[in-house]
């Protein structure tokens, strides 16, 4: 199950997964978009369903996990990926786009992930991964709210793998740094908006990118998928950032 699926990185993730025989639950709010994810997937092959879903709304997410359960069978991968960016000085910033910020980013990884655990746990097993952000741990100017509730994210989701792994269950995170998406060229004033982000800029104190590229959604759907896997089945509670060194190790 992956929310955020209809594009960027949710969807680069489903159609990974998918390519790897994994039978695909793809939500998000954008209806047209997931059904296009799923149609697509169905199309290739895959066992797939596209879901329209407000990761705030614990009643309706409830009722999707219930359809998953039934339509492809015990849900054994949650990826929380749906998210929003809302940019702005911290003294203009309003209430809403800070509650709502927090709304989805936050507490919809709270919501989505309480109700998949809930039908984890009679199975003991499974795996949760969360799309953080390196922005978690290096402060960004007008990015407050957005790194904030990254933040929050990625210690719930710590903690709900220190609660879960008596049963088996492993939690992770998975932060990339600057990532070719339409929330990335959202921030762009033009097309050399990439390379302002290869490059860094002393004036917004972002040291650049070392490794001299900007990822592809790819690039973090590869990370997960290996996170989701046996291949880290002793890896629980860890932070894994894909930035291509933007945040030095941080």
């Amino acid at each position: 199950m992956v929310t955020g699926a209809a594009q960027g990185i949710g969807e680069a993730i489903a159609r990974r997964f998918a390519l790897h025989g994994a039978a695909i639950a793809a939500v998000d709010r954008n209806e047209e978009g997931v059904e296009r994810v799923a149609g697509e997937l169905r199309a290739s092959g895959s066992r797939a369903i596209g879901m329209q879903a407000d990761v705030r709304d614990s009643a309706g997410i409830a009722a999707i996990v219930d359809r998953v359960e039934r339509e492809l069978g015990g849900i054994g991968v949650l990826i929380n990926c749906a998210a929003v960016l809302r940019t702005g000085a911290i003294a203009s910033f309003g209430d809403q786009d800070w509650d709502y910020t927090f709304a989805v980013n936050t507490t919809g990884v709270f919501i989505v992930s309480r109700a998949v655990v809930r039908q984890m746990l009679p199975r003991r097993s499974g795996v949760i991964v969360t799309i953080g952000s390196n922005a978690a741990a290096v402060p960004r100017l007008s990015m407050a709210a957005y790194a904030a509730s990254k933040a929050a994210a990625t210690h719930f989701t710590k903690c709900l793998g220190l609660e879960l792994a008596a049963y088996g269950i492993r939690c992770n995170v998975v932060s990339p740094g600057s990532t070719d998406t339409p929330m990335q060229r959202a921030l762009w004033a033009d097309a050399s908006g990439s390379h302002f982000a290869v490059s860094g800029s002393l004036e917004s104190f972002r040291v650049g990118i070392p490794l001299g590229r900007i990822a592809n959604a790819e690039d973090i759907a590869d990370a997960v998928l290996f996170l989701a896997s046996d291949n880290a089945r002793h890896i629980t509670m860890h932070n894994l950032c894909v930035d291509g060194g933007a945040t030095l190790g941080t």
